[in-house]
């Protein structure tokens, strides 16, 4: 037990919870201005002249943007509901994997409207390449990067 009662575990997870928190923040910001971004497009003169096929994307766009925000912020609903509750540790692995689940969700939807404006604006089929290669960027940085790193770091403590 620590000095204030509590079980190791349940400080670890403490700390845990609060580097999540901080570490959310940056993502539900993106998320929350490009779904208000998002939603704002529909009010343009504009919107009525786009092609029923940019018109579906821009609603599958829309769905994601709401639903990566509501994922990203879904943890700090969940700490509300299971305050005081000493579940501490389950908070943060239920956490950790919405948190996980909202970036996956922020990443595609970030996608989909790179591929919208870009076609919109240009008029082009490239717009699909470039958000491809836009993802691929995002799978690196977010995914195979950490990755390395963790792989490097694992065989170091060997």
């Amino acid at each position: 037990m620590g000095e204030d009662g509590k079980e190791e575990s349940e400080e670890k997870a403490d700390r845990k919870w609060t580097e999540m928190l901080q570490e959310v923040r940056v993502a539900q910001t993106g998320a929350q201005i490009l779904f208000g971004f998002l939603i704002s497009v529909v009010f343009t003169p504009r919107f009525t002249q786009i092609s029923p096929a940019d018109r579906a994307l821009y609603d599958v766009t829309v769905v994601l943007g709401a639903v990566a925000t509501g994922t990203l912020i879904a943890p700090v609903a969940f700490h509300r509901f299971l305050a005081g509750h000493q579940m501490m540790p389950e908070l943060v692995r239920a956490g950790a994997k919405m948190i996980a689940m909202g970036l996956v969700l922020l990443g595609i939807t970030v996608g989909a409207a790179l591929v919208l404006l870009l076609h919109v604006a240009t008029g082009s089929v490239i717009a699909w390449a470039v958000a491809g290669a836009v993802m691929l960027w995002f799978a690196i940085c977010w995914l195979v990067l950490p990755w390395i790193v963790l792989r490097a770091g694992r065989r170091r403590t060997t």
